[in-house]
């Protein structure tokens, strides 16, 4: 839906099951006419799709695409964001790192983000930008040594500068204006602003320049833009917390790199804060949210550097004094305390104070994927949930 004639919010489907196009078009038909129905009544909604690599080929398949359509237009629906970070299957079985995979220095994540900027400029309506958020390069751990890390880069830069190519021809031909929205979180090869920026510049901004130099006739002063023009930043708020970024200090770091924020993701992480007297009863609430399919990394802040343990049961193993932790479990966005636990919420709202003087971007998508594996006292209608959520964030904006 449009809010205040600047942003489009939506929330994100992965929170639907989805592995192929029947059931995610069933899950859509299942949820989204009644939660429009609450949230915006007398407009359209916008929606924020999650397409599988299997959902998305069935999608083109037969008249799937035209039904598809045609239920947008009957139910006032319009896509403007799409989600194309997990490329398989993301309910109902174990996803933590294969959430990556496959990653940017394949073709496989190539032929898939391809596929989805095709869609969605078939999808959306015309006047209107559309975004697509992706992994951050590749997991972290899957590459040992600075060298093939530095390789992973340059692949993945390379594969990034044949997108930005392609979304260079589509609003040639199209006039549709598509971004691809790189994801930094914890453990990606990209996780914080710095190490964003220091991608663009040490292998995006120069490989794809060199690959328009061979096929275009562009200056480079016009490359240079256009590169931070389709290849720009998804600022998920749950990620730059777990980063211990402030989102003034972050928004200015990438103004004044000229990088773009293509959507933003509203989300929660879990925040721990250390209680000598609480200690016994903090450590059982966390234990609460160690499930076994998504990856739930713990970042803390030592002299002013993160560190990052991998999973949440690395930290449970070896129990310690700390002073504040903070976990990669999306938690509803509306809710501040969870027991003895707290949410990063507040980064939230800094961010939401921010972009109404200062409109980094059009494109608000809520993101809180984890309602099947949250302890059973949070489980609530999921539809009232995302209902909730979205009136939250509304009322603020």
């Amino acid at each position: 839906m449009h809010i205040n004639d600047t942003f489009h919010l939506s929330y994100c489907t992965n929170i639907h099951p989805g592995s192929d196009w029947e059931s995610t078009f069933k899950s859509l038909k299942t949820y989204v006419p009644g939660i429009k129905k609450e949230v915006s009544p007398n407009a359209a909604f916008g929606l924020g799709l999650r397409l599988s690599n299997t959902a998305s080929q069935e999608l083109n398949g037969g008249n799937n695409m035209s039904e598809f359509k045609k239920w947008l237009q009957e139910n006032d629906v319009y896509v403007f964001t799409m989600n194309g970070f997990p490329y398989g299957n993301f309910h109902d079985e174990r996803v933590k790192e294969n959430v990556h995979a496959p990653d940017w220095t394949t073709n496989k994540r190539i032929k898939y983000t391809k596929r989805l900027f095709k869609q969605l400029a078939e999808l959306l309506p015309e006047g209107m930008s559309g975004g697509i958020s992706t992994s951050p390069i590749s997991y972290k751990y899957w590459h040992d040594s600075e060298e093939e890390k530095q390789k992973a880069f340059k692949i993945g830069a390379k594969n990034l500068a044949e997108i930005a190519f392609q979304l260079l021809e589509m609003e040639a031909v199209t006039g549709k204006y598509l971004h691809l929205d790189i994801e930094p979180e914890p453990d990606g090869l990209l996780e914080n602003s710095d190490e964003v920026i220091e991608f663009y510049e040490r292998y995006l901004i120069p490989i794809t320049t060199q690959l328009f130099i061979e096929r275009t006739s562009l200056s480079k002063e016009h490359i240079n833009h256009a590169i931070k023009r389709y290849i720009t930043v998804c600022y998920d708020i749950c990620h730059f917390s777990l980063a211990y970024e402030e989102p003034e200090d972050t928004f200015k770091k990438f103004a004044d790199a000229g990088l773009t924020i293509g959507k933003i993701q509203v989300s929660a992480a879990l925040k721990i804060l250390y209680s000598e007297a609480d200690a016994d009863e903090i450590w059982k609430s966390l234990e609460r949210f160690d499930e076994p399919t998504y990856l739930h990394q713990v970042t803390e802040l030592v002299d002013g550097k993160v560190k990052t343990y991998t999973d949440l049961p690395k930290i449970l193993e070896n129990k310690k004094d700390f002073r504040e932790l903070r976990a990669h479990f999306h938690v509803p966005i509306f809710l501040e305390q969870f027991g003895k636990l707290h949410s990063t919420q507040d980064h939230i709202l800094k961010v939401v104070d921010y972009i109404k003087q200062n409109p980094v971007t059009e494109h608000l998508e809520i993101e809180t994927y984890t309602w099947d594996v949250l302890p059973k006292e949070l489980k609530r209608d999921l539809s009232e949930s995302i209902v909730r959520e979205i009136d939250w964030l509304k009322e603020r904006l």
